[in-house]
């Protein structure tokens, strides 16, 4: 595998882990209760931190990514073994 291509499989799992985590540890105003802006929706953050976002994004895209590039160079799960519909016969 190039090095070209993991470094664009490591893009798309670090903007899909961003994604799943921005709703994880945040807060709203009434759960800190924390007085609310004029005209502020009751679901905005008062407690949003960007940076820890990043790390944690980073840190799980970096293990997924090794992950996924361990399993393309040892072949530990390959495309027949996901055949859900006519799986292989057991002996």
């Amino acid at each position: 595998m190039q090095w070209t291509s993991i470094v664009a499989i490591y893009i798309l799992v670090w903007t899909a882990c961003a994604f799943l985590m921005l709703p994880f540890g945040v807060r709203t105003h009434d759960e800190l209760n924390l007085r609310k802006t004029p005209g502020q929706a009751d679901s905005a953050p008062a407690n949003f931190r960007p940076g820890r976002l990043v790390l944690r994004a980073t840190l799980l895209a970096a293990v997924l990514t090794g992950l996924y590039v361990a399993n393309y160079v040892n072949g530990w799960i390959v495309a027949e073994d996901l055949n859900l519909y006519n799986p292989p016969a057991l002996d």
